[in-house]
């Protein structure tokens, strides 16, 4: 076997036999695996968050816990990590209660060798193993983007559909083309096709092709984009704004497996994989009839939420010196960010995403003078938006002024009640609400205060 192959995250073995992890070890490494191993349970969870790795085998017995217990861990760590159990000959009913219990197999000692590589490669779908730089166009260190590659990387080696949501921007056909590269279909064409960005009355003819005179302006045949990508993924981005009438006939595609383009009789066959995407809520649309329920549970087999940038800030210096790489590459001037305007980029808010980000990035690029870009320059091109995430002290004393607000609308603007409602004496709280600046003026339309609650100094 190639070592070509070899995974990106490990097999992590788990066993307080030292001798047998090693073996296991040189024999997983010599197939071309890397292998991480742990003795004891809590080593064992902390290499999980290490090493992320994408395969465990774990022995039944061991000196802290057992392996079911040991699974159920790594079950509500890491949902989907295949994990084996490895067993003697008479724990063969516990090895059996642990298949139950989520297992994917279970192996006993003395451990076969073919058996055991079997074992791997059945779980880790190994027929044609995915490119090696399948997730090289994914630019993160986020742990939540990373968890994301983790579930796309195991969706991808079946051929389930996927409905990847998220806000515009924030990467969806980036991760479908990961997806498509982590895929035994990884060799064949990858089309995609924004529903929005084609009218409506050309929309079929587009995925499903046409026959040379089926309307005006069909003046030769079409083959369309399903079987243009025969054999490979077809990725249909914004599908929500896909008209009913359209919804339809790509339900039916999906059910047959074949097309039938615009004027013909007959239909073709095809055999793609169909990925999907969305910035709009497919669960309301159904609700409201916008959306056919029956398409929409085709397409949300394995659902993939991305998160919005401000969720993973950690990106943005990586995002943005991946974007200056590339306008480099394609002739713009090599510029650099001082780490002020780097910092004004990472704290910006981001409604538009990445997107968003690029281009301002490329806008930077295009009007900066020399070649660091300061941080005036970032600042004027965001307007009033650098502003978005505020400091520790500005979030706490923002926190602070709203419950005391609450405070005091629970309390009907009776200073004593509100201060009993917060667990603070009287005195205490009027110096709060002054010190975070809910003055009197500005807590009479809460209630009128009581006679005797009104406080001196």
């Amino acid at each position: 076997m190639s070592l070509a192959r070899i995974a990106e995250r490990p097999i992590l073995l788990v066993d307080d036999d030292t001798r047998l992890l090693r073996l296991l070890a040189l024999r997983l490494e010599s197939e071309g695996y890397a292998v991480a191993v742990a003795s004891s349970a809590p080593e064992a969870m902390q290499r999980l968050g290490e090493v992320r790795p994408q395969f465990v085998l774990a022995d039944l017995r061991l000196p802290d816990t057992d392996g079911i217990a040991l699974l159920t861990r790594i079950q509500s760590h890491s949902p989907g990590l295949p994990v084996a159990i490895l067993t003697a000959h008479g724990d063969i009913p516990d090895a059996v209660r642990a298949t139950q219990a989520g297992a994917v197999d279970f192996l006993t000692k003395p451990v076969d060798r073919d058996r055991l590589l079997a074992c791997i490669r059945s779980h880790l779908g190994e027929g044609l193993p995915p490119r090696a730089d399948w997730r090289a166009g994914v630019i993160t260190r986020s742990p939540i983007m990373e968890a994301l590659l983790d579930d796309a990387g195991r969706v991808a080696r079946m051929d389930s559909a996927v409905l990847l949501t998220g806000a515009s921007g924030s990467g969806k056909e980036v991760l479908a083309r990961a997806i498509h590269l982590a895929s035994r279909r990884s060799v064949r064409p990858f089309v995609a096709i924004n529903c929005t960005a084609v009218p409506a009355d050309l929309l079929e003819s587009e995925l499903f092709g046409h026959r040379r005179g089926a309307f005006t302006g069909a003046q030769s045949d079409h083959p369309g984009l399903f079987r243009a990508a025969e054999g490979g993924t077809v990725f249909l981005d914004e599908i929500g704004d896909m008209p009913l009438a359209l919804q339809a006939k790509l339900l039916r595609v999906l059910q047959e497996r074949e097309v039938r383009p615009v004027g013909e009789t007959r239909t073709v066959p095809v055999d793609v994989r169909v990925l999907s995407a969305t910035h709009a809520d497919l669960d309301a649309r159904v609700a409201d009839g916008r959306f056919r329920e029956d398409l929409f549970y085709r397409l949300n087999v394995v659902r993939l939420q991305l998160p919005p940038l401000e969720q993973r800030r950690e990106d943005i210096p990586l995002l943005v010196q991946h974007r200056l790489a590339q306008l480099a590459e394609a002739g713009a001037p090599r510029r650099l960010y001082s780490a002020e305007a780097l910092e004004a980029l990472v704290t910006a808010p981001w409604p538009g995403n990445v997107r968003q980000l690029f281009n301002a990035v490329e806008r930077n690029v295009a009007l900066a003078p020399g070649r660091i870009i300061g941080a005036a320059l970032v600042r004027a091109s965001l307007g009033e938006r650098t502003a978005g995430l505020a400091s520790f002290d500005e979030a706490r004393a923002e926190f602070t002024r709203n419950y005391l607000r609450q405070m005091l609308e629970l309390a009907g603007g009776n200073i004593s009640r509100a201060a009993r409602l917060a667990g603070r004496n009287r005195t205490d709280f009027y110096k709060l609400l002054s010190r975070y600046g809910v003055e009197a003026r500005a807590r009479k339309h809460l209630g009128d205060l009581e006679p005797d609650e009104s406080v001196r100094e």
